[in-house]
């Protein structure tokens, strides 16, 4: 076992300054908040003593050691630590044999640090790899090299890699600082000065390598003799001679190889055609393999490109197949040609769906339905393949039925997008669905064999769960989704708090966004906070992996007090709502409240994102009349369509005028005037919504009760009793006939505050 936490103390004046400064505690580590910061995963991991393999991956001097000498002072498992350049196969199996010892003995876990991981070859990796794998050592490994690339893939896969950054100039002044102050490890003893600029420039030269900063600044203050005051004043010239230009790394077989090709596969996938040319360029230019650069153009044709033009596969495979036959230097024309066409033809990565079904199929083990297996040995004795509808006997050589499942009805894995020739199709996929949806719901109410849904005309919510079912909810639901997280584009390593998740919308697309930082969750009761853990795979995530869901009833954010009950965390990156005001009677002071409270829940600079439809950009029934009987699926008289319209807007102007339901009439401008005053900028975009809505019964009673809805009452008393009835008996009529188009105007907010000065 290596001295790296059995030798010199780093208080020793004899060690060197950069040993003796190493952090004690993960307050002290610098430059990595992205992981080691309040409320990300690793430091949860640390201080809960919950730590699974880890590789750590980044620049020299950027505190990978560091890292695994806090964990050292900070588990209770026992630590040893190799060396990957001094150590070999003997050194594991003696490290190995010791540590099943204690496992067998004592019960106690053993970690092992490993520094320079990839320095080990294929077989000093093998021989951890099992001991590993049963849990016989938790395996910590430092690398500066692409653990992906250098490091034995098994071993990887077993492990989480988090990667460090290199020390940004205001973390290495802190390091600088912090050293010149401290009296038992640094300088605190001695009056050390900088003339201006001395600091500076160690700092600048540094490149982010805390080590050499460090010596640079041992060099400088042990080379330089004290004035006569006694102090060491560090002049520019001896800043200069104490530090040497960091040489630039390159490795042609590493990390320049892969970067290159990423440049390249995402100026296509970015459609940028003159970069994709440059990076293609400059790898042949390398030397670089033109078999490598086809095979990735040919997945990135399946990938990137897709359904959107099925023709991109084709055309890289024909450019590929005549470079094999002409070679260079004309076999540049094919190459060149395969990167134009890619990069300006249309993107999809619906294919991508497959992934999706994967990882279902991967946590369901689910039967096929009966109609679906094969009837050829079964159907007399148990039914198989009974029910079961022949497309091709009908005229659309289509028929709706069920394929999936029936744990799985509703599961969407494709979803088709608007580029190129996928456009053409959607319509039809989107249409089939429906379709689909329709046909379940008529084998809602059979008894059966368990494989039919266990619905019946009496089941208490059917309606609703119909309504969802029939409508576009779904894609409704994923497109605010995805509104929110494209604008407030979470980082991996943000924290965020979901608020009004009960519906789960937002948290589990949160948890993969943000994988190395915090996923933590508001819903309204405890019922929504078990139905969301359910979700969870347990078997695949660690307990610190989990989002944290907390019950929180009031209608703004918690406090930072309760946030920091809640999840450890009172800062937060990123706040995320949809409909924050949803079920609440709501009035500029409510929204200023929620403004309010979200802002101490901020770190500077950090985001709230929410969408929200204020009442008076919503649906009106007038148009939906209009627009039905413009496309011939009502028949009613245009006196009729004008008079609701008139009823309706004379009720909208009467009650904002009157000063009465505030809550009926805020808007954009109420919303931003709030989140200025709590010290936000905030930008506001209006999002047009729609769906297909299957109305209820009960929901047009509601409307149409003159003597408990004000709206009611009010185009009531506008149109008389007549016209009031012919209206409410239209929509009734209606409501049966199936789902009609549902438009509104949602407000897409985002509020940032201001960044620390």
């Amino acid at each position: 076992m290596s001295d790296l936490f059995s030798g010199t103390a780093p208080t020793d004046s004899g060690a060197p300054l950069a040993d003796r400064m190493r952090p004690r505690v993960l307050d002290d580590i610098t430059g990595q908040d992205h992981i080691v910061g309040q409320g990300r995963l690793l430091r949860r991991a640390i201080q809960a003593d919950r730590l699974s393999s880890l590789i750590f991956y980044g620049p020299p001097g950027t505190g990978k050691t560091s890292l695994a000498r806090v964990i050292a002072n900070t588990t209770k498992a026992w630590f040893e630590s190799l060396n990957a350049v001094l150590s070999g196969i003997k050194d594991i199996r003696d490290a190995i044999t010791r540590a099943s010892e204690r496992r067998g003995l004592y019960g106690r876990r053993t970690i092992l640090f490993v520094d320079e991981v990839h320095r080990w070859n294929k077989a000093q990796q093998d021989a951890l790899l099992p001991w590993v794998e049963n849990g016989t050592v938790i395996l910590v490994g430092a690398t500066t090299e692409n653990p992906f690339f250098e490091v034995n893939r098994a071993l990887v896969s077993r492990s989480r890699v988090f990667q460090l950054k290199a020390l940004d100039k205001d973390a290495l002044m802190i390091t600088a600082r912090r050293t010149l102050a401290d009296a038992e490890r640094g300088y605190g003893r001695l009056n050390v000065s900088f003339e201006d600029g001395a600091l500076e420039h160690l700092i600048e030269v540094a490149g982010g390598d805390a080590r050499s900063l460090l010596n640079a600044m041992e060099l400088a203050v042990e080379t330089t003799p004290p004035n006569k005051d006694g102090e060491i004043h560090i002049t520019l010239n001896a800043a200069e001679e104490s530090i040497q230009r960091r040489a630039v790394l390159y490795d042609k077989d590493g990390d320049y190889h892969f970067d290159t090709i990423s440049a390249f596969i995402k100026s296509v996938r970015g459609s940028d055609p003159d970069a994709a040319l440059y990076w293609l360029a400059k790898m042949l230019r390398a030397g670089e393999d033109p078999a490598f650069i086809f095979r990735r153009m040919i997945i990135l044709a399946s990938e990137d490109v897709g359904l959107a033009d099925p023709q991109a596969l084709g055309v890289v495979i024909s450019c590929a197949e005549s470079f094999d036959r002409i070679g260079f230097p004309e076999g540049n024309y094919p190459l060149a040609e395969a990167c134009l066409y890619l990069a300006t033809a249309p993107k999809s990565n619906s294919a991508m769906a497959f992934f999706d079904a994967l990882a279902v199929v991967e946590k369901e083990d689910a039967e096929v339905p009966s109609h679906l297996r094969d009837p050829s040995r079964d159907k007399d004795s148990f039914g198989h393949g009974e029910g079961y509808v022949y497309p091709h006997a009908y005229r659309e050589h289509w028929r709706a039925q069920q394929y999936l499942p029936s744990a799985l009805q509703g599961k969407l894995f494709y979803t088709p997008s608007h580029s190129g020739y996928e456009e053409t199709i959607r319509n039809e996929v989107l249409r089939k669905r429906e379709l689909q949806a329709a046909a379940l719901l008529g084998e809602a109410a059979l008894a059966g064999d368990g494989e039919h849904l266990s619905w019946s005309p009496q089941s208490k919510g059917v309606e609703a769960w119909a309504r969802r079912l029939e409508s576009g909810r779904s894609s409704l639901l994923l497109s605010d989704r995805d509104m929110i997280m494209k604008e407030a584009a979470p980082k991996r390593h943000d924290r965020l708090l979901i608020l009004k998740a009960d519906d789960g919308l937002l948290v589990w697309e949160g948890l993969r966004r943000a994988p190395e930082g915090l996923c933590a969750a508001c819903v309204s009761t405890g019922t929504s906070r078990e139905t969301l853990l359910r979700f969870a795979d347990t078997a695949s995530f660690d307990e610190t992996e989990l989002p944290k869901i907390a019950v929180h009833t009031a209608l703004s954010a918690p406090s930072p007090k309760e946030a920091g009950d809640f999840f450890d965390c009172a800062a937060f990156d990123c706040i995320l709502v949809r409909e924050p005001w949803r079920g609440i009677r709501v009035s500029a002071a409510v929204i200023g409240d929620f403004a309010v409270s979200a802002a101490r829940l901020l770190a500077p600079g950090g985001c709230l994102v929410f969408l929200a439809s204020p009442p008076e950009a919503g649906e009106r029934l007038s148009r939906i009349v209009e627009a039905e009987a413009a496309d011939g699926l009502l028949s009613v008289d245009g006196a009729l369509i004008a008079g609701l319209k008139q009823a309706e807007n004379a009720f909208f102007a009467a009650q904002q005028g009157s000063g009465a339901e505030e809550s009926l009439f805020w808007n954009a401008q109420t919303v931003e005037s709030s989140f200025h005053d709590a010290g936000f900028d905030i930008k506001i975009s209006v999002a047009a919504q729609k769906e297909e809505r299957l109305l209820a019964e009960r929901d047009i009673l509601a409307w149409f009760n003159k003597e408990k809805s004000s709206w009611g009452g009010a185009i009531h008393s506008f149109m008389g009793e007549k016209d009031f009835e012919t209206i409410k008996n239209l929509f009734l009529v209606r409501a049966k006939q199936g789902p009609l188009l549902w438009r509104w105007n949602s407000l897409l907010c985002r509020a940032r505050l201001p960044p620390a000065r």
